[in-house]
């Protein structure tokens, strides 16, 4: 798979309709009904969301996005360049499901448990003929998760990752969402990239690769 394919152009998908913008009632109105189950109060910024989608491989394609949300990183992934069709979004929760699959039509978006990646992506027909997915971004609330999902999401998540690829994920914690010892045991290094001040609350990018993977410049800005 060839990962230096020039995007010059916005996906006309991705242009910005005030009409569309995260429903943040929606997702407060979740939050409500189960607080640990949602990563915050509010969606994410768009600071965050620019410091999560740089941390992306050098011209990467295919993108997995865990917890939707309101499509705060689906839109930003669509204006960075990704193709809807190079895009699946899996969110666990129905209502936030729904609002996603109606603001981005071109996109798969499915309804679904993280733990389950890669029966999904097998399901789903993505990359089916490819060495594997580019980047998985994540807005789960990885800090509240018992350290058993954690290590099944990651096992799914690195199922489906090339080699090379990465794990990006941010959290409201001091340090990063998964222990030392847990990723010593799955062979996976982290590094920290950098904290979404203006978020609320402000928030840590880590991006998380196998010790066996080598370094992969981080994607340069397509705006």
């Amino acid at each position: 798979m060839t990962h230096d394919r020039p995007r010059t152009r916005r996906n006309p998908t991705a242009r910005r309709d005030p009409a569309a913008q995260p429903d943040a009632w929606t997702f407060f109105r979740q939050w409500l009904r189960n607080p640990r189950a949602m990563a915050a109060l509010s969606p994410s910024s768009r600071q965050l969301a620019k410091l999560m989608i740089e941390q992306l491989p050098e011209g990467a394609r295919h993108i997995i996005e865990l917890g939707g949300g309101t499509g705060v990183f689906t839109q930003a992934l669509l204006e960075h360049g990704v193709e809807p069709s190079e895009l699946l979004v899996v969110e666990l929760n129905e209502e936030l499901h729904q609002l996603l699959r109606q603001r981005f039509p071109a996109v798969r978006v499915v309804c679904g448990d993280a733990q389950e990646l890669r029966t999904i992506v097998h399901d789903s027909g993505f990359v089916e003929h490819e060495p594997g997915v580019d980047a998985v971004v994540s807005g789960l609330g990885m800090l509240s998760m018992s350290r058993a999902t954690q290590r099944a999401i990651l096992d799914g998540v690195f199922g489906v990752l090339r080699e090379g690829g990465r794990f990006i994920q941010f959290t409201y914690g001091p340090a990063s969402p998964i222990s030392r010892e847990l990723l010593n045991k799955l062979g996976l290094g982290v590094s920290r990239a950098g904290v979404a001040w203006l978020n609320v609350p402000p928030a840590t990018v880590y991006v998380y690769s196998r010790h066996r993977s080598k370094a992969v410049p981080a994607a340069r800005s397509r705006r």
